[in-house]
């Protein structure tokens, strides 16, 4: 879909926060919203009042007020980021992403995992801008071992929201030919669908997870065929409910459900690029504990965005 329909839509469904009928669907404990963001590009500032097609939208303080009204409205909340959170604006040139990481933490990041071009200053520099961060970087497919990078990272956390244990990992792309080799230095790249179905194994049977997450900088889709996507990554998994997307910068109206090889949905999703957008997901869980997607909004980041 183009940005330009996108952000006409998503404009009017970002007014209208309340999912329908939720009223009756369960009781507040047993309802997870999920917020995320991918490709932020260091956008900290709304897009400059210069004519474009961007004016006026993004940045951080309208997205962290909206963040903010979701969280006074329900209890449980998940804020989740897909990569590339460095590059783009001049804060990036200038500070090499200490801003990009505190506002995050300031706005309470529960995770987020790594994208390409968060290696454009060098591993070590984004080792270094993890001392301003609240929350861990997870990713299971980069081996560090012998990187800056080593105990900085997980291949996956577990959150409690309530009465529910959310397991969430992440994977990232093919760093060879995409980043030049200094930046990224020792780091071994592992196929993403092989180690994302062994974390997520770990994530159903050990960790006995109510929703399994993979936040993903793999992107959404390709014409090459042998290259993988978020949706070859979906039909090649057992066990993950949802993908939270990035790199391609895909504007998606709504979420894809596909199902993987057990023959189960996984929702797939991204929202561009920039902080344009706020990704919302919603599901509910009964008293047998069983998931149900219940809705999403993809919401407009503007300054007259109401909750």
């Amino acid at each position: 879909m183009n940005r330009r329909s996108f952000i006409r839509q998503t404009a009017a469904a970002g007014a209208a926060m309340a999912i329908p009928g939720w009223a009756s669907a369960g009781n507040e404990a047993e309802h997870l919203v999920i917020l995320h963001t991918n490709d932020v590009h260091s956008r900290l500032d709304p897009f400059p009042m210069d004519g474009g097609r961007n004016q006026g939208m993004g940045g951080v303080a309208a997205r962290a007020a909206i963040i903010e009204s979701i969280r006074r409205q329900h209890q449980q909340v998940l804020l989740l980021d897909a990569g590339d959170i460095f590059q783009g604006t001049p804060y990036f040139n200038m500070y090499k992403g200490e801003p990009e990481i505190k506002a995050m933490t300031a706005m309470g990041y529960d995770a987020c995992t790594m994208g390409n071009h968060d290696f454009d200053a060098g591993l070590e520099n984004f080792a270094n801008q993890l001392q301003h961060a609240r929350f861990p970087v997870i990713i299971c497919n980069y081996n560090f071992s012998g990187t800056p990078m080593e105990h900085l990272h997980a291949p996956y956390k577990t959150f409690r929201k309530g009465k529910l244990k959310i397991g969430v990992l992440g994977v990232g792309i093919e760093l060879k030919g995409l980043v030049p080799d200094n930046l990224y230095g020792n780091t071994v790249y592992q196929d993403p669908v092989v180690r994302a179905n062994e974390t997520a194994h770990v994530l159903k049977h050990q960790e006995k997870c109510d929703l399994i997450i993979c936040l993903s900088h793999l992107g959404y889709q390709y014409r090459e065929a042998n290259k993988v996507s978020d949706k070859i990554l979906a039909a090649e998994t057992e066990n993950i409910d949802l993908i939270i997307g990035g790199h391609t910068h895909t504007f998606m109206r709504e979420p894809e459900v596909i199902r993987n090889k057990k023959g189960d949905n996984v929702v797939v999703n991204q929202v561009g690029w920039g902080g344009l957008v706020l990704g919302r997901l919603d599901y509910t869980f009964s008293g047998v504990n069983k998931k149900n997607f219940f809705g999403s909004r993809a919401i407009a980041i503007e300054k007259k965005t109401t909750t």
